[in-house]
């Protein structure tokens, strides 16, 4: 039993749960390098994180000179090839994750996944982690159809149902994150520490949080408002 009103809290994946820079970045690199083109550094690959792979490389192309349609679909599989194939050498949880999500689930709430990253390979991420059966729902950018991603509210209403209902809250770090969670109608917070594409105070969240040991008392000022 939850000592406070919410019954689902809900993460987005990468620059959430989990900092998947270092491998987002060798896949970003490895087709960089397919092009001729100089490598990235995580900091510059870290913005361009969030609105899932196709949009993150055609970022990337467009700020190393842009590309052909024909170079960009065949550079955007090369990505994708390299980076199933590296998809957590480098990727770890943030600090304190795991602690939070040991605390919500001690409180009887249910944790789900909502990321625009393809839901095979969040499957496969969060599996190579150890960390699947945490999850009562996993939701990738794919799972709903072409045009459903966030920040459409259709993940976040389904993540609701594939948990059985109630009240729900939803954590991520960029603006896709918050519109979502917005457009579902349910409370939100901000991680500072993500890849985030603007300053936090801009994304307009319910809560802002600078590290997991904030979330629960963050969830309780929410859940009081």
């Amino acid at each position: 039993m939850t000592t406070f009103s919410f019954d689902i809290v809900g993460f987005d994946l990468d620059g959430t749960l989990l900092d998947t820079s270092g491998d987002l970045t060798a896949a970003v690199n490895h087709a960089l390098a397919d092009a001729g083109r100089e490598p990235l550094t995580v900091a510059e690959v870290k913005p361009m994180i969030g609105g899932g792979a196709k949009h993150m490389l055609a970022l990337t192309m467009a700020a190393t000179g842009g590309c052909s349609d024909e170079e960009f679909s065949r550079l955007y599989r090369l990505m994708l090839s390299y980076y199933e194939a590296h998809i957590a050498i480098d990727t770890r949880p943030f600090p304190g994750t795991i602690e939070a999500l040991d605390a919500l689930a001690s409180k009887g709430v249910k944790l789900a996944i909502v990321t625009n990253k393809f839901e095979s390979f969040a499957e496969k991420l969060v599996s190579a982690l150890g960390l699947r059966d945490r999850f009562d729902a996993l939701i990738g950018g794919d799972t709903m159809g072409k045009g459903f991603a966030k920040p459409h509210c259709a993940p976040i209403d389904e993540m609701i149902r594939r948990c059985g209902g109630g009240r729900a809250a939803f954590v991520g770090d960029s603006i896709y994150d918050i519109q979502a969670a917005k457009n579902a109608g349910i409370p939100n917070v901000a991680v500072s520490f993500g890849f985030l594409m603007q300053p936090v105070e801009e994304l307009g969240a319910d809560a802002v949080i600078d590290g997991y040991g904030d979330l629960i008392a963050a969830l309780e000022r929410l859940d009081s408002n």
